[in-house]
């Protein structure tokens, strides 16, 4: 690269004869479909004030069953049995399952039972934001309802 002299623009040339000036115009190419890296991707101080807040589909997937939990944590409280209530991915199914994929399932531990609520079939299923919340507390309910033997009506906090 050189440097013109003859009244243009001062400055480093490419060999195309065009001055060159800074970053490449335009976006930058996302190579791997990773989104975008570095300070400006997440929010900081050093980003700006413009890029959201997001959260992963499994955080905010694991903070609505922790909600969930919250909400029905007089029921904890009073029932006897122990029961811990696990997020996972997806179940682990053999290669001839043939049936719909389980939302959850119960597994007896020692000292109470696990309820594992698995997050990928759980959002295939839901078109909204709302389907999802609705879905959640039905599979929640419907488990602890059969850990606890009662009816899942009697537990849901919810206004009717």
């Amino acid at each position: 690269m050189t440097s013109r002299t003859d009244g243009e623009a001062s400055g480093p040339t490419s060999r195309w004869g065009g001055v060159v000036s800074g970053p490449r115009p335009g976006r930058m190419r996302d190579r791997r479909g990773r989104g975008p890296r570095g300070p400006v991707a997440l929010p900081g101080p050093l980003s700006p004030d413009s890029i959201p807040t997001h959260r992963p589909s499994r955080e905010s997937f694991g903070l609505l069953v922790e909600e969930i939990c919250t909400a029905l944590e007089p029921h904890f409280t009073v029932e006897p049995d122990h029961v811990e209530i696990v997020v996972d991915e997806a179940p682990l199914l053999p290669p001839e399952w043939t049936d719909e994929v389980p939302l959850s399932i119960v597994a007896a531990i020692p000292g109470g039972h696990r309820i594992l609520v698995f997050r990928i079939p759980i959002t295939h299923r839901c078109v909204t934001e709302r389907d999802l919340e609705e879905i959640v507390w039905s599979v929640i309910l419907d488990r602890l309802a059969e850990v606890w033997h009662m009816s899942p009506d009697d537990l849901d906090p919810r206004p009717r």
